[in-house]
């Protein structure tokens, strides 16, 4: 449809085009407003798309029928324990004729049956609407520990998009233990936040870096930008967000605001420690070549993935799931220079064991949220399921448990010594 005579047949439906705005992942978008009239009241309904391909099926879908949204679309309760979940509708008409929803069940990725088979939850008997129902309230009574996806079905052709309509419901053991999680969510979160600070306070006060491990700042680094342009890309740009709802309809974006701030964080902190390393007693220490080539690597990745990107060879998606590989192989690797260096020098004088000790207690934290976690909703597959998160943690323990051994046992009367330029090459 040429784009004239798409403007002349929205304007006679009610629909007007605010604006075109350019975005970081595509060229062209528009801002849709469709204006609804019911019952006196005019009701807005702002679309965002990319072609006017997709704004010609929003429009279609808008005008021609009845949407429904959960709210919210997660829901946790205890065995024995009821919630009650919203279930709203947005009419671009009235409904002809009286419609019946039955709602279906999947249990862990499985199939989607009409029939709670594994009774995790009490069935749900069918709804009927009428022509002015805008809001129904469904009872869900927790029975058996599990989790699993609730949508809705419908004879009526009126419906759009039920494929798209869903909430997932966790139920749990023990209400306690949610809060319990909850609470050590924010213990591990508050203190790798702070574990950054006390490198940088002794850099200050001593006026050196000697002691920190060049290599370990570097992969630092790269790997917090690749996470903080994953998190970034995940939790804001809207053009992803659809990518990832397309690919798992029933998944929940695994960033949230927190990530993305403490990422941010992270790369603020890390480069403060770089000037740091710039302005203050080096000592002679260099990057070593082994890490100069990862990180130039690492950068000749990411560039190639993006023309791919543009290109449209891979999705946008894909491109941000590579930077999270990064950061994964980058935490792997991260520790062993400064482990070696600590070990060269005979000595930990330089490098900050506070720090070390808060990301200690952040990672057992995090490891104890996860076993809870899966305990309490009867879910160990998201804990064994996921090896390269619980194994990330794992690795982080064990060094940290390393440098608590160099410091407190190993070197505990070492006294500081400068480095030289051929110790830390040789």
């Amino acid at each position: 449809m040429r784009e004239d005579s798409l403007i002349k047949v929205l304007q006679q439906s009610d629909v007007i085009i605010l604006e075109h705005s350019c975005t970081c992942l595509t060229s062209l978008a528009w801002t849709v407003v469709y204006l609804s009239h019911v019952n006196k009241w005019t009701v807005v309904y702002l679309f965002h798309v990319t072609s006017l391909e997709s704004l010609g099926s929003v429009v279609g879908a808008s005008l021609s029928g009845v949407t429904l949204q959960f709210t919210p679309i997660t829901a946790k309760l205890g065995v024995n324990d009821t919630v009650d979940v919203g279930l709203d509708l947005r009419y671009a008409h009235h409904l002809v004729e009286p419609a019946v929803l039955q709602f279906t069940y999947q249990i862990n990725g499985g199939a989607v049956t009409n029939t709670e088979e594994r009774l995790l939850i009490k069935p749900i008997p069918d709804l009927t609407l009428s022509g002015n129902t805008t809001h129904r309230s469904v009872a869900i009574v927790g029975w058996n520990v599990g989790q699993l996806i609730l949508g809705i079905n419908s004879t009526s052709a009126e419906f759009q998009r039920l494929g798209d309509v869903f909430v997932s419901i966790t139920v749990v053991h023990s209400d306690a233990l949610v809060t319990i999680n909850a609470v050590i969510g924010w213990i591990y979160f508050a203190a790798w936040t702070i574990s950054f600070y006390p490198q940088v306070i002794l850099n200050w006060y001593r006026k050196s870096v000697v002691g920190l491990s060049f290599d370990f700042t570097g992969y630092n680094i790269v790997g917090y930008i690749a996470y903080g342009l994953y998190n970034v890309g995940m939790y804001w740009i809207p053009e992803v967000k659809e990518e990832y709802r397309v690919s798992d309809p029933h998944g929940v974006n695994p960033v949230q605001l927190n990530d993305v701030y403490f990422t941010l964080h992270g790369i603020v902190i890390t480069i403060l420690i770089v000037v740091q390393i710039a302005i203050y007693e080096r000592g002679g220490q260099k990057l070593s070549r082994v890490c100069i080539v990862v990180m130039i690597l690492s950068g000749i990745f990411a560039t190639v993935t993006l023309f791919l990107s543009i290109g449209h060879v891979i999705t946008w998606l894909t491109y941000l799931f590579y930077f999270s590989y990064i950061k994964l192989v980058v935490t792997v690797i991260k520790y062993s220079p400064q482990v070696y260096l600590n070990y060269q020098r005979k000595s930990t004088v330089g490098f900050s064991i506070t720090g070390v000790i808060l990301d200690l207690v952040g990672g057992i934290f995090s490891l104890l949220q996860m076993l809870l976690i899966a305990y309490n909703s009867d879910d160990w597959v998201s804990l064994y399921g996921d090896p390269t998160k619980f194994g990330l943690g794992l690795v982080t323990i064990v060094f940290d448990l390393i440098f608590c051994v160099q410091h407190y046992i190993l070197y505990k009367n070492s006294l500081y010594q400068r480095i030289v330029e051929s110790e830390i090459n040789s």
